[in-house]
């Protein structure tokens, strides 16, 4: 005897695909602004020269981090669902790479959304 198996749709199952930083676990998604990926981390590590400096001027408990460069003042309002807002302060230094969407804080890299 065999049994009927429900296939999903492709479109049912995009709907229904939540990355896990949003349940409060580990984020289950490269997207930006989500966990890094490892080819991520290495195309940052070979284009130095895009590091930006900035300071952290605010946080927010939904991710958005709000920095302002160190050159020339600028804003950067960047999103991460992967902890990046628990783990910096106001005055905190940190380095943003525009091209790769990645926030380093203290060596730790953080995906970032640039918003």
């Amino acid at each position: 005897m065999s049994t009927s198996h429900t296939r999903l749709t492709p479109p049912s199952v995009r709907q229904d695909a939540v990355c896990m930083c949003a349940l409060g676990h580990t984020c289950t998604s490269f997207a930006p602004g989500h966990a890094v990926h490892l080819i991520q981390s290495r195309l940052v590590s070979a284009t130095p020269s895009e590091w930006v400096d900035a300071i952290v001027t605010s946080t927010a408990a939904d991710g958005t981090i709000v920095v302002h460069t160190v050159t020339d003042g600028t804003q950067l309002t960047v999103w991460n669902g992967a902890g990046a807002a628990d783990t910096v302060s106001p005055g905190l230094p940190v380095a943003f790479h525009g091209r790769y969407h990645v926030l380093n804080v203290g060596g730790r890299l953080f995906n970032a959304l640039a918003l």
